[in-house]
């Protein structure tokens, strides 16, 4: 299948349609990531954090990573390339079926049946997380766009998103998590621990119990990200700090086009202020350098142990 969108985007950072013009393919497709995801997170050890049960970037789109079952190990790909959902097994065996335009209730009974085919039995909580309104997954008939060219583009914005992330992990010897996609709130997200304990988190979080929250947040944290915008309109990155030290909001970051949004208690970086600007890559490093520095300093972090030193030649 060759997918005629690819030669359009090219190497660099791509633009993003509004979020209002492919919103309904946006939750169409989180509700399919959080169907795969729950998969991983029923079968996978319990890492701490719920590290065990996000998905990662690939070459192609998104991938669980290997998930053990009985001995054996399969794991599941969005193929963002031809629009594929691939699930292969360490027995050499392959399911594969089309992204394509379809309810969220075609796509759940259509990857239990694959895996019934690869003779992998699971059943898992259908009723999904940290959205307001949780259709069961069998019953959503609702949500059943797919438009490609706005998931290509999305993804291979993952793509660029990864890799810098990946770049600003590699800074820091501390407690750190892998870059990875959350498929509850639908980002791409890593953090940095300051090794000290935070106070009980207060939980709230649509459709999440509160036990699963108060783990994730067990430690201070500086945490960043990428996300598709739903609740902002537009595409951007962010960074957060919990607990949030006092004068954190107005801390003075960078750039000067990145703000803090009141309401979703975040400092934001739209996407496509990175995108157009002449050097993307610096840009957002310098987004998560000061954020990061913002909590670091205000909370008194000991960053002479927990950052990277400068390796000279």
């Amino acid at each position: 299948m060759t997918n005629k969108y690819v030669a359009d985007i090219g190497t660099g950072w791509p633009k993003l349609p509004p979020l209002e013009a492919w919103q309904d393919t946006c939750t169409t497709v989180h509700m399919w990531t959080q169907i795969v995801g729950k998969v991983r997170l029923k079968l996978s050890p319990d890492i701490n954090h719920s590290w065990g049960c996000t998905l990662y970037v690939s070459a192609r789109g998104l991938t669980t990573s290997p998930i053990p079952y009985r001995g054996l190990v399969f794991a599941i790909d969005f193929d963002f390339i031809d629009h594929m959902l691939h699930i292969s097994t360490s027995e050499g065996t392959k399911r594969s079926f089309a992204l394509r335009p379809m309810p969220v209730a075609d796509f759940y009974h259509q990857m239990m049946r694959v895996l019934e085919e690869l003779n992998i039995e699971i059943s898992i909580l259908t009723k999904p997380s940290e959205v307001e309104v949780a259709i069961p997954f069998e019953k959503d008939d609702q949500h059943a766009s797919y438009d490609i060219e706005s998931m290509t583009h999305f993804w291979r914005a993952l793509v660029q998103a990864d890799r810098v992330l990946k770049d600003f992990r590699a800074r820091f010897v501390g407690k750190a998590s892998p870059v990875h996609f959350f498929w509850g709130w639908f980002d791409l997200a890593a953090t940095r621990f300051s090794g000290r304990t935070a106070p009980k988190h207060p939980g709230g979080v649509p459709n999440v119990a509160a036990r699963i929250t108060e783990e994730a947040y067990t430690q201070e944290v500086w945490g960043g990200g990428f996300w598709p915008g739903t609740g902002l309109g537009e595409a951007a990155f962010y960074a957060y700090a919990y607990p949030e030290p006092a004068g954190f909001d107005k801390y003075v970051i960078q750039p000067e086009s990145a703000y803090f949004h009141d309401k979703l208690d975040k400092f934001v970086l739209p996407y496509e202020t990175v995108r157009a600007s002449t050097d993307p890559d610096q840009m957002l490093l310098s987004f998560f350098q000061t954020t990061y520095e913002a909590v670091a300093n205000l909370a008194h972090w000991d960053r002479d142990s927990l950052e990277r030193k400068a390796i000279e030649a």
